[in-house]
């Protein structure tokens, strides 16, 4: 059993998807998993700006500890998301985890340009993608699977890269 920080808490995470199967996928492996942490999903880039800016509709909205962010949005691409993200100095530290189909080079570079902080390939295997979230301690956090009736998260510190 892992242990948890006694001020430890659930990671509040971003989602920004448009595929629907694939919020339903990643919402499956998160259940599967027993990963204790709130998921928002988000299907566009313009709504997830707004939703991290608290405006509008979203005003009031718990800030992410994290955002899962595809490439290919609707609106605004993830591309133009995250280079926004990175231009806002109240969510320029926010880990971004650029979350593709893509494996093309030039995607994976453009994204670590635009200050992603970690790159993973959509796996098609959902035990690859439960062990890729397991080891989101290499972005400064951790998804963790709570204790039998405790709802906990922890925080651990790492190295910035691919998982």
């Amino acid at each position: 059993m892992r242990k948890t920080h006694k001020n430890a808490r659930l990671l509040e995470i971003l989602l920004v998807e448009d595929n629907p199967a694939d919020v339903r996928f990643l919402n499956e492996v998160f259940k599967e998993a027993r990963l204790a942490n709130r998921v928002t999903a988000l299907a566009d880039g313009d709504s997830a700006l707004r939703y991290l800016r608290g405006q509008g509709d979203y005003s009031g909205a718990v800030k992410p500890d994290l955002v899962l962010l595809d490439l290919n949005l609707p609106g605004k691409d993830g591309r133009k998301v995250l280079a926004e993200i990175r231009r806002d100095p109240l969510l320029s530290a926010l880990p971004v985890i650029v979350l593709s189909t893509s494996s093309a080079p030039d995607d994976v570079e453009l994204s670590y340009d635009l200050g992603a902080t970690c790159y993973l390939v959509k796996p098609a295997d959902p035990v690859q993608l439960i062990r890729a979230a397991l080891r989101l301690e290499n972005v400064e956090l951790a998804l963790v699977a709570p204790a039998p009736g405790a709802r906990k998260s922890a925080r651990k510190g790492g190295r910035h890269g691919t998982a």
